[in-house]
């Protein structure tokens, strides 16, 4: 689905845009900083993220790949299937022009999300489901273009995470629907994934698993 979605012509309308002289990448991070600072305007903001940011900022790739439409919510929960085939491609909001890396590090992303809950929670999950290596393997065959810097996008998704985690809480405080934590770093499910992947320490302690590569 993935290798459809980006050969599809690049739309001039109907998704968010660089400005003039903007890299698509660049654009993608201004506009999570400003739905960031917006979903943070009268409260404190999360530390972490803070440092998520300036981490982007200084691990910003050298070189960036060509944009194509990425669709911004790449994940098995977003497809509908039929006999086991896809037919129809879903939630759209967060479509844009950027490298594929940004769908492909999401889709990895958000598996390692649910598979390190499911793991605190003492279950299984599945482990050996859309590893990096599965991925950017199949990827490349589909495509012929081998996806770099994953590193990078894989932690920017989690940042981009948890700015969404960021906001959806605050507006459970705001309407009485959860209490203030003390730390408002706790907002944000998964705090210790954005630090181990920040402080590169996140795919070691997976490969000791035995599940991915370094």
């Amino acid at each position: 689905m993935l290798a459809a979605v980006h050969a599809a012509p690049l739309p001039t309308v109907g998704v968010a845009l660089p400005n003039d002289g903007e890299s698509p990448l660049r654009a993608h991070i201004r506009r999570l900083r400003e739905f960031y600072d917006w979903a943070a305007q009268g409260r404190a903001g999360a530390p972490l993220i803070e440092r998520a940011f300036a981490w982007v900022d200084e691990n910003f790739p050298k070189d960036e790949p060509e944009p194509v439409l990425t669709w911004g919510d790449a994940r098995i929960g977003n497809i509908m299937y039929r006999d086991f085939a896809p037919v129809a491609v879903l939630d759209w909001e967060m479509a844009t022009v950027g490298p594929r890396e940004l769908d492909i590090a999401w889709m990895i992303f958000i598996h390692r999300f649910f598979q390190d809950l499911a793991e605190l929670a003492t279950l299984e999950g599945l482990p050996d489901f859309l590893t990096r290596d599965d991925v950017t393997a199949e990827y490349e065959r589909l495509t012929g273009y081998a996806p770099r810097d994953l590193d990078f996008y894989i932690t920017y998704s989690a940042l981009v995470h948890a700015v969404i985690m960021f906001r959806i809480n605050c507006r459970a405080i705001h309407f009485g629907q959860a209490a203030e934590p003390a730390d408002p770093d706790d907002m944000i499910l998964h705090r210790a994934t954005v630090e181990a992947m920040m402080a590169g320490t996140y795919w070691p302690l997976d490969s000791a698993r035995g599940t991915e590569e370094a």
